[in-house]
Parts: structure tokens; sequence; C-alpha cells
């Protein structure tokens, strides 16, 4: 599976030990940068991977920044885009689950790094359960196409 992973300043540090988790599990990362911690803006950042998404050069993305907030904020700007702000491992499973996140946003200011492997883990291991969830995500996709045109 190919990811999109991308960050401001504030998540340049957990940015870095993820992709080092991904790669030592096969996943193909693709990096979007920032690779330092000079300051940026994080909508830039969130752009980049929610775009890469939305063609389909990468399945999933990841963005991080210091809360997470503002890049999925960003990212969830690009119609198709479901970013999820997860704390937690269920979080990240029900964002799967019942939401179809193709995004994973993340606060490196907000979460370690153990629950932050946890919770990226689990959002790529979880799988979407359509059914009676798809309705619901129909109805979000309704909502973009209103106030798109």
């Amino acid at each position: 599976m190919k990811i999109a992973i991308g960050n401001d300043h504030a998540g340049y540090k957990l940015k870095g030990d993820i992709v080092k988790f991904l790669q030592s599990n096969n996943y193909e990362v693709v990096d979007f940068g920032t690779c330092d911690s000079q300051s940026v803006d994080y909508p830039d950042y969130g752009l980049k991977v929610a775009e890469a998404v939305k063609s389909g050069e990468c399945e999933k993305g990841i963005i991080i920044c210091g809360t997470g907030i503002g890049i999925s904020m960003a990212a969830n700007k690009v119609p198709g885009i479901r970013a999820a702000l997860c704390t937690n491992s269920f979080m990240a499973r029900m964002s799967r689950e019942h939401n179809n996140a193709n995004i994973l946003a993340l606060g490196e200011r907000i979460i370690g790094l153990d629950l932050a492997i946890d919770i990226v883990d689990t959002w790529l291991k979880a799988e979407f359960l359509g059914d009676r969830h798809q309705k619901r995500v129909n109805k979000i996709e309704d909502i973009e196409k209103k106030y798109s045109k």
C-alpha cells in the first residue's frame, strides 16, 4: 500500500518515527515534507497529501502538525477527502470502519510516540464496513457537492 505523509514543522519529529514504522512494515511511503523543523504553513502540506490521495497517487494519507487540527481542516477542504483527527486507537478504528476516512491526522504535541504508532497501525488495518455506514458517507459527499458548485 502506498501512503502519502506530510507535516508542518511541529510534526516533523513524529513523522520521521512514523515513516520508519511504515517502511519496516512494508508500506511504500511518499513524503511530501516538510523535511526539517523550520516554521512552515500547515495548509500547504495538508493540501499536498490530500491531492495525492484524491488523485489516486496514494491509497491513504497521514498528516501531522502540532495538534492535528489545522492540517486536518486544510485537507478536508479537498472534495473526497475524509481526514480524521484521532487521539486514540478506538477513534482510529471507527474513522475507518464507520466513516471510511482516507487520511489520518495526528498531533505531535498531543500524543506520544507509542500511542501514535498504535493509532497508525490500527487505522491502517481497519476496513470500512460499508452497509449502513455507506449511506452516511454518501450524505457527506452530498454536502460537498452542494457547496462546491
